[in-house]
């Protein structure tokens, strides 16, 4: 039976598991959604449940990301058509997760972890802009636009240096980068008024 159909499936039910919301009710009780941001991802769980709990959701939101990204280079024999597929189901599936009514993240650790697969290297640099960005201006969400705005650059330029990515992969780290970004719309707002939470030293 081929299996390559199922990948985008696959993908989409790996990346609507919400594991911030069920890490924060395992550790505290409390739903995720009603806290801080409200938002299911690593930075909310971070203000709200700890540094530990917003590491562990990191790691795990990142590790579905990489997995059906990987079963897709498995199974297709590194076809970039699947392995974008994937990518793009995986992060669609944290932002719009089938069981919490399609209310999910913002796919920043998600997307580091299709991209890890796919082009590590641009993962690496877009990391080291984050962290950049987030050291001088201390907003976490402004590190997350900035890596978002980067990766269809970083992705075009390290995928093959000398040589233009496939036509499907360029089209789909777009989309992928267009979408973080428009799920930081209102933290791009607030920063702009100067209403967005800043990371102080103490922090």
């Amino acid at each position: 039976m081929n299996k390559l159909p199922f990948i985008a499936l696959i993908a989409y039910l790996l990346g609507s598991i919400p594991f911030g919301l069920l890490i924060v009710m395992s550790m505290r009780g409390g739903d995720i959604r009603r806290l801080g941001s409200g938002n299911i991802g690593a930075t909310n769980v971070t203000r709200t449940a700890g540094v530990l709990a917003g590491i562990v959701t990191f790691i795990l939101d990142a590790a579905k990301g990489y997995f059906p990204v990987w079963l897709a280079a498995r199974w297709s024999l590194g076809s970039a058509r699947w392995l974008t597929a994937a990518a793009v189901c995986v992060v669609l599936g944290h932002m719009f997760p089938v069981w919490l009514g399609f209310r999910g993240g913002k796919g920043v650790a998600t997307s580091v972890g299709a991209f890890i697969p796919i082009c590590g290297k641009a993962v690496i640099v877009a990391v080291v802009l984050w962290v950049v960005v987030v050291f001088f201006w201390r907003y976490v969400s402004l590190g997350s636009i900035a890596a978002a705005a980067a990766m269809p650059i970083l992705v075009y330029l390290l995928y093959a240096p000398g040589h233009a990515p496939p036509t499907v992969l360029s089209f789909g780290t777009m989309l992928i980068s267009v979408l973080v970004i428009w799920k930081h719309r209102e933290n791009a707002l607030r920063i702009l008024d100067g209403t967005e939470s800043r990371i102080t030293p103490k922090e």
